[in-house]
């Protein structure tokens, strides 16, 4: 059976699963849409945030931004890593204990504000949504490679599911399905990995064959697989690998920058907040966090070594190879444009060099219906070539999907990866939705404009906006504006920004009032969302000490904190009970059901 047979096969049973999991976890009530009836497992709890928390960009991007970028690529791995163990330790026990629903409800409460109720509904559901856009493209190039249909389709497809399982059981649906999901992205990605590194080094441990000499049989056979990509890399012009601060957007202060925002940004995500809210008590929260470490753990150790062999493999097939004896997995991911050549000194050799091939994304020359082909029977492209000397473009995001076909695996293992890529973006995309739909329907709808509505009517409203949210997400996915990894980390420095200094302040500053909680919020947001607008979109530089968009969450942080300091220094003091309850909610025992009043 070929590879769009297997893919078939691990797509639609996994679907079903998800589907039949959603219709058995249905619920009518608002604790269990919102916070999934509080009866959660720690085990369980632990898979699902797991599941929540690794993304598209976690198990599509990352490994392609480590595999390009060499070692400044870990920084996406060390803030995001980092961040959870900030979030599970210094804030996911205390708003357990503090019980309640969402994270604009802990801000309104605290604060004792709609005023900051709204404004931190507002940073969630932008938070959200731009993360949700690059989970829904991660969707979309899954579905384009492995079921032959173009991105906009698979969006779609996506989208479709995610309605269907978010709908229908609110948090108790998606937290079962992301048990699932969470299953058949962590197979998905091992499985691989052990073949690779069996095929590569001759040992089963990616992380340990990651660090050896590459097996025999191999040309560079005996030496070490680091010190060869090292080699390589200065052979072909790159800069070496494991060379760390080596580029203009890698140095030291920008790396800092970008692994403090992925840090804090992760802490301040809400869709991942809101899964302690899910366990019954305290105890079970840190347990629960303690578990999803252990799961997250087990990929990102991986991802690495996943890295590393698709760089290995990827060079080794295609640099200064006749294009007409081009590999099978090059053919078939220029289908849907994800990988192009341009012959630019017309010797039909493959030549991979520094640089970007051509300008802008592959848009390939159309005549009649059909690709025209060129002197070698490669696709022609209509973009500007530029001037050095790399003729290849492989998109970063297929170097996980494309690494067991790279790498020679059996189909099923192909068509298994397809299915794990599928399972982590639409577990993020699911718990993201129902944080943007959340925030609509209780924090705006039930919170602010009709606190009389009933339990049905906040269900149904729920619902709609999660539909709502789909639509709009889908059209995200649809035009993205860069790359996944790229939207990712923009949504982590938003949420950094924005949601982190009032969540730390609020529990551990209870000095600290709705004014400054206000001031704060609204101005690390809109200096962050600016600098990556004016940065990303309008062809201004990086004109504050050269750093970049993905870093700027970090200055948008301090700007929160400082502002929200000052502003509370100068205005009254919250009320007494309210100080009385942020010292109650720091005693590490004890807590209460969710409460929505």
């Amino acid at each position: 059976m070929g590879i769009l047979g297997w893919t078939y096969i691990f797509v639609g049973f996994t679907f079903a699963l998800y589907i039949y999991v959603a219709w058995r976890s249905r619920v009518s009530d608002t604790k269990g849409f919102y916070v999934a009836g509080m009866g959660v497992p720690p085990v369980a709890n632990g898979m699902a945030t797991a599941a929540d928390w690794m993304s598209a960009a976690s198990f599509i991007s990352m490994a392609g931004l480590i595999s390009f970028l060499g070692y400044p690529g870990a920084y996406y791995l060390m803030g995001w890593t980092g961040g959870y163990v900030l979030l599970a330790l210094l804030l996911a026990p205390y708003l357990r204990k503090f019980g309640k629903y969402t994270v604009p409800d802990f801000v309104g409460d605290r604060y004792y504000s709609n005023a900051a109720r709204l404004v931190a509904a507002a940073c969630t559901v932008f938070v959200s949504y731009t993360y949700v856009c690059g989970q829904m493209r991660g969707v979309g190039v899954v579905f384009s490679r492995f079921l032959e249909v173009d991105i906009n389709t698979g969006v779609i497809i996506g989208m479709c599911i995610v309605f269907i399982y978010a709908a229908l059981g609110g948090m108790k649906g998606i937290t079962w399905t992301q048990v699932c999901q969470y299953c058949v992205l962590i197979l998905a990605y091992l499985i691989p990995a052990i073949a690779i590194s069996m095929k590569v080094t001759g040992i089963p441990i990616p992380q340990i064959g990651f660090g050896s000499t590459i097996a025999a049989g191999h040309a560079d056979a005996g030496k070490y697989l680091l010190d060869t990509l090292n080699i390589i890399a200065k052979d072909l012009g790159f800069v070496q690998y494991t060379a760390t601060f080596a580029t203009v957007n890698t140095n030291m202060l920008n790396v800092l920058c970008i692994t403090f925002a992925l840090m804090v940004g992760t802490a301040g995500l809400p869709h991942v907040i809101i899964r302690f809210y899910t366990v019954p008590g305290v105890r079970q929260a840190r347990a629960s966090a303690g578990w999803a470490l252990l799961f997250i753990a087990i990929l990102y150790t991986t991802a690495p070594a996943v890295a590393a062999f698709a760089r290995y493999n990827m060079i080794n097939t295609l640099e200064d190879k006749p294009y007409s004896e081009r590999p099978q997995w090059y053919t078939n991911w220029q289908k849907p444009g994800l990988v192009a050549w341009v012959d630019k000194n017309g010797d039909g050799i493959i030549q991979y060099r520094p640089g970007a091939a051509f300008v802008g994304r592959p848009n390939f020359k159309i005549a009649d219906g059909k690709r025209v082909l060129g002197k070698y029977g490669q696709p022609l492209l209509n973009n500007k070539v530029t001037d050095n000397k790399n003729e290849l473009y492989v998109d970063r995001d297929i170097m996980v999907l494309a690494s067991p076909e790279i790498g020679g695996l059996s189909a099923w293992v192909v068509g298994l990866v397809a299915a794990g890529g599928l399972a982590a973006a639409l577990s993020t995309a699911a718990g993201l939705l129902l944080a943007v739909s959340s925030s609509i329907s209780h924090d705006f709808y039930y919170r602010v404009i009709n606190p009389q509505a009933t339990e049905k009517q906040r269900v149904l409203v729920a619902r709609i906006f999660i539909g709502l949210a789909i639509v709009l997400a889908g059209y995200f996915g649809i035009y993205p504006p860069a790359f996944v990894a790229q939207v990712v980390a923009f949504a982590f420095g938003l949420a950094a920004s924005s949601i982190f200094p009032v969540i730390l302040l609020g529990i551990f500053y209870k000095k600290t009032t709705r004014e400054g909680a206000i001031c704060g919020m609204i101005a690390g947001i809109l200096f962050t969302g600016i600098y990556i607008i004016q940065t990303k979109f309008m062809g201004v530089g990086n004109w504050f000490l050269g750093i970049t968009p993905e870093g700027i969450g970090t200055i948008g942080m301090i700007i929160n904190l400082v502002i929200t300091l000052v502003v509370s220094s100068f205005t009254k003091a919250p009320p007494e009970e309210i100080q009385e309850l942020v010292e109650s909610v720091r005693i590490p025992r004890g807590s209460g059901e969710a409460t929505d009043h």
